[in-house]
């Protein structure tokens, strides 16, 4: 009863917000926040929307197969924040963009926009499915199933309240939100691991030097170049993800499109990049001592183990593990739920002034996302931050060789062919997956997204011709 008390207070912090920035609010509020977002605010929110609550489950049980060897990702991760500011945002800013993916319809066509955009709903609706699929099974453990509320009606709940909160002041209303949410979240992380320090005994330095001791503290992997955990697979794997997921992603770009400067909007990308690596940082090191705990489960199921065995003891370790989960999530369940929104009603059907189809619209997305979290569920069967991942690697590949070829070649690819040029890519490198394989036991990891975005590269630099007419290249 606690734990919900706490949800309800922590919805009505999320709702007083929401009442404050949807005053006056018009679509340019809800597509844009009208521009004038405060860039340390937008950075700030940024890293709980984009860590989530798979990172708040799933990071900690890495460790058991992985070792902390997710930070080199992360580091490949500020490369790739470092290219978005100063490769794709000055883009951006340029042509006053709402929508990211019209520089795709400027650059080759109206079809090679529609596809770009196609892509991104698909992308967008399956990794946002995943992530908050986290929040609703964590809920549904705790709070909902004692009391016998089905799951489907926890999924619906929830996803109700994301669009009453954001349904009015939208972009906006979530650079707010967002950084409420981070606050709840680092609180739970770091209080959390407290209480597993207090648990095993030890003092502070205690614990960094048992983790700094431990086999599993391994961070870097130069000598196997057949391993996913190679640090050059990680390292440009972690660029080219940041790239694609937040450079050619319209939910993550459009909150730093709404700051009032380009500079601005810079400062901002670099500091949460920045920060992702010690973020991580402390959930490896909690699933490291973890494992310290006699009779520690594994994987995804490592953490909440321990919260339930803690609730036995403790009220207070199930509440802020809880917090952590909802306040993840739903940073990035809301932001995901107006991107797909704006995408819709300003690319697929071209009317982003009418704002009784945005109402619309934003309550089928939400009734969408209902349906897709339902199927995940019957179909998930590995761990969530693979499948999120996996999922980008299929879907995000396309949009990285459009973006690229579009950013780097004067050519103009056949825009008629574009939508099955990158169609055709994730379904080659599905085959070259399976390939690899069965010929060298090669399984790709997640350099299977610069596989994809080559394939479609490829594609398109053979369908093209040359044109150094002005009214094709990249504006300026």
């Amino acid at each position: 009863m606690m734990i919900l008390i706490t949800i309800l207070c922590y919805f009505g912090l999320l709702f007083g917000i929401s009442r404050l920035t949807a005053r006056r609010s018009t679509n340019e509020t809800f597509y844009r926040a009208d521009r004038q977002s405060p860039w340390y605010m937008v950075a700030f929110g940024m890293v709980g929307a984009s860590i989530s609550g798979v990172t708040f489950v799933s990071v900690p049980g890495m460790v058991q197969q992985s070792q902390m060897t997710y930070l080199q990702t992360c580091m490949g991760f500020i490369l790739g924040y470092v290219m978005v500011a100063f490769v794709l945002l000055p883009l951006y800013y340029r042509l006053n963009l709402t929508s990211i993916y019209a520089y795709l319809g400027t650059r080759f066509g109206a079809r090679s926009h529609k596809t770009g955009s196609c892509f991104f709903l698909l992308s967008k609706m399956a990794g946002a499915s995943v992530r908050f699929y986290v929040v609703c099974i964590i809920l549904q453990r705790f709070v909902f199933q004692p009391i016998g509320v089905p799951f489907a009606l926890t999924v619906t709940g929830l996803v109700l309240l994301i669009w009453l909160y954001t349904r009015q002041g939208g972009i906006k209303t979530l650079v707010w939100t967002d950084s409420l949410q981070t606050v709840c979240l680092f609180a739970a992380l770091l209080i959390i691991i407290y209480k597993v320090v207090g648990d095993l005994g030890l003092t502070f330095s205690g614990a960094v030097a048992a983790i700094q001791t431990s086999p599993l503290s391994q961070v870097f992997v130069w000598d196997d170049w057949m391993s996913k955990q190679h640090f050059w697979k990680q390292f440009l794997s972690g660029a080219f993800i940041v790239v694609v997921m937040t450079g050619l992603d319209q939910d993550m770009m459009q909150k730093n499109l709404t700051c009032r400067t380009l500079r601005g909007a810079q400062k901002d990308m670099c500091t949460y990049g920045v920060a992702f690596l010690p973020a991580n940082l402390l959930f490896l090191a909690l699933g490291v001592l973890l494992t310290m705990i006699p009779g520690a489960a594994t994987g995804d199921e490592l953490l909440p183990a321990y919260v339930t065995q803690a609730s036995a003891l403790s009220p207070l370790i199930p509440l802020l593990f809880v917090l952590g989960i909802v306040a993840a999530s739903f940073s990035s369940a809301d932001s995901a739920l107006t991107s797909l929104t704006t995408i819709f009603c300003v690319d697929i059907v071209g009317r982003q002034d009418d704002e009784r189809l945005r109402r619309r619209v934003h309550i089928g997305v939400c009734g969408v996302f209902v349906l897709f979290i339902l199927i995940f569920k019957a179909l998930n069967s590995t761990s969530l931050i693979d499948a999120v991942y996996i999922i980008a690697g299929y879907t995000y590949g396309p949009l990285l060789g459009l973006f690229l070829f579009g950013l780097f070649t004067r050519k103009q690819p056949a825009d008629r062919l574009v939508p099955y040029i990158c169609v055709a890519s994730p379904l080659l490198s599905y085959g070259a997956d399976q390939l690899a394989q069965q010929l060298w036991g090669y399984r790709f990891g997640y350099e299977l997204l610069m596989l994809n975005g080559l394939l479609t590269f490829t594609g398109l630099w053979l369908s093209s011709r040359h044109t150094p007419s002005a009214e094709r290249q990249t504006p300026s």
